[in-house]
């Protein structure tokens, strides 16, 4: 039979479950929602790094940055890794020396019952190896009058540097140096360049030797290492020295003998033989390489790491002219000149055997800059008369073995003084020359002018007589009642030929001959215009005028 009262007190009990179950859960809804409303109220704190570079090197100094919004009174606390490192009043946590970590941060507000902040993000902090500045000179050879660049970076960074440029002089203490003392450095810009390069402009023997630069940012600036020294040579031998060799040739065989020398007029003391190899520059000749005899450097056998650029340094920071010598590791080398060649020049290239007596005849390619050019069994090419356009690098292959590659330079002729200069000075010199003819012209107008002032006296001149009888018959001869003596009136002179009496003249006028011409003799003279008298001869220069006479009309 059915108990009721069991059945009451089971649903009874399952109702007041259920009623539990359901105060439970809004219980924990509600502490929940308490917990959360809790956790949004805490201000958010947010880190920054300054400045955010993307590489921070050893040396660095950064500066932490945690901004929380909305708070006031507030205490700062920085963490590296969890640990706290720093507690400040300020929002900044400046690092000097920056160290590698995970920095965080938070804040407690003081005001409101001390409510801290939220826990800020996290700025991951990698701190390198101080870094070496690059430097790249290019051209290394120097052409003067064209334009050199030099150009200098950071390895694995590129942002806000600002570079500094030097010229090496040779070391003295309390100067500028380089760590290791090799060389001093001289500025070429005393507050540096915002940009990464730096032209030299023109170029002449005086920008030969070496360079440095080095880069630097941030507030207190932070340096970097200096780049190793750089240098622009020149293959054209100095007035002041120049280095010879010995073979005279850019390529050598290995284990062979090779002599360098400093050779200076009269005097070979001060000249320190240096070489460049793998993008360092070695001790001079006698430290650890070769050996000194005098003024001569001596490598008893050579080998490929004898390869690099050699020059002469005075210890006044000159430089000689450079020469760049690679030591073959084959059995083939390329023979050419060690020094420029003057355009138009005949210049020939060997391509030799290590044991030519055994290849009596070779087939031998020449290249230049990659392009087969000619072929040879001779084993010699010749250019009769070389141009800038053969200028660049060369290399030959003797029986399909191939030699080391060297760079023939081509000098410009030296241009005589300009031609425009003497034919503008002709071109002057004849204007000059029409002008003063122009000149002249018009003196001599105005002084003819002039001369019409002058005295003038009028003879007529005596018959030719046929003999000695006649000339002394009109010796004493009144004068001719035709001619009347010049008279002067004002600032004139006048003159009047009275017409003679005889008739026959009148009628043979028209056909008259030479013994019907009258002549008078004129006789023009400046007078003096200090003592107003006639010079001294009036016979000098006389001028001869045709009259002819005839009768008056009223």
């Amino acid at each position: 039979m059915l108990n009721y009262r069991n059945v009451l007190l089971a649903h009874t009990g399952i109702c007041s479950g259920i009623l539990l179950m359901a105060l439970g859960i809004t219980l924990h809804q509600s502490l929940a929602s308490s917990i959360s409303a809790s956790k949004t109220e805490r201000p958010v704190a947010v880190l920054t790094l300054q400045p955010n570079w993307p590489q921070i090197f050893s040396g660095e100094t950064v500066t932490l940055r945690c901004d929380i919004q909305g708070g006031e009174e507030i205490e700062y606390a920085f963490y590296n890794s969890g640990k706290l490192v720093s507690t400040k009043t300020e929002p900044e946590y400046r690092i000097d020396p920056a160290k590698n970590g995970l920095y965080t941060c938070e804040g407690l507000q003081k005001r409101n019952g001390l409510k801290p902040s939220q826990t800020s993000n996290v700025v991951q902090l990698t701190v390198l190896d101080q870094p070496q500045a690059v430097l790249s000179v290019s051209p290394q050879w120097l052409d003067p009058g064209v334009s050199v660049t030099l150009s200098c970076w950071v390895k694995e960074s590129s942002a806000s540097w600002r570079f500094f440029w030097y010229q090496t002089v040779p070391y003295t203490a309390g100067l500028l140096s380089l760590s290791d003392r090799s060389y001093s450095l001289e500025p070429l810009s005393s507050n540096g360049t915002s940009e990464d390069s730096y032209n030299l402009i023109p170029t002449g023997p005086s920008h030969t030797g070496g360079y440095v630069c080095r880069a630097g940012r941030g507030d207190p600036v932070y340096d970097t290492l200096y780049s190793e020294p750089q240098f622009l040579w020149s293959g054209e031998p100095q007035p002041s020295v120049s280095l010879k060799m010995r073979p005279n040739r850019t390529q050598h065989f290995s284990t062979k003998s090779l002599s360098l020398s400093c050779e200076e007029k009269g005097n070979t003391i001060g000249w320190k033989l240096k070489r460049y190899r793998e993008k360092a520059v070695d001790s001079e000749c006698g430290s650890n390489w070769g050996s000194i005899a005098g003024s001569k450097c001596t490598i008893m056998f050579t080998y490929s790491w004898d390869s690099g650029v050699y020059w002469c340094e005075s210890g006044s920071g000159e430089y000689s002219n450079a020469v760049n010598i690679t030591v073959a590791v084959g059995p083939v080398i390329l023979e050419s000149p060690a020094y420029p060649i003057t355009e138009g020049d005949s210049v020939t290239l060997r391509c030799t055997h290590r044991y030519q007596e055994t290849n009596p005849n070779p087939k031998v390619d020449f290249h230049k800059d990659g392009v087969l050019i000619g072929n040879e069994t001779t084993g010699e090419m010749t250019i009769p008369a070389v141009s800038k356009t053969d200028e660049g690098s060369y290399k030959c292959t003797f029986n399909e073995e191939e030699s080391p590659k060297s760079v023939v330079r081509v000098r410009g002729v030296t241009p005589g003084p300009s031609t425009s200069v003497p034919v503008g000075v002709v071109v002057g010199l004849v204007v000059a020359g029409v002008l003063l003819t122009i000149l002249l012209v018009l003196l001599c107008q105005y002084k003819n002018a002039k001369d019409s002032c002058c005295n003038r006296t009028f003879s007529l001149p005596q018959p030719q007589s046929t003999n000695q009888q006649d000339q002394e018959s009109t010796q004493g001869r009144a004068p001719d009642p035709g001619y009347t003596r010049m008279q002067h009136g004002g600032a004139n002179i006048y003159d009047t030929i009275a017409p003679s009496d005889n008739n026959d003249n009148d009628a043979g006028a028209a056909t008259a001959g030479p013994s019907d011409v009258m002549y008078a003799q004129i006789q023009l003279k400046e007078l003096d215009k200090k003592n107003k008298k006639m010079p001294a001869d009036p016979k000098e220069n006389p001028v001869y005028s045709e009259v002819k006479t005839g009768k008056a009309t009223a």
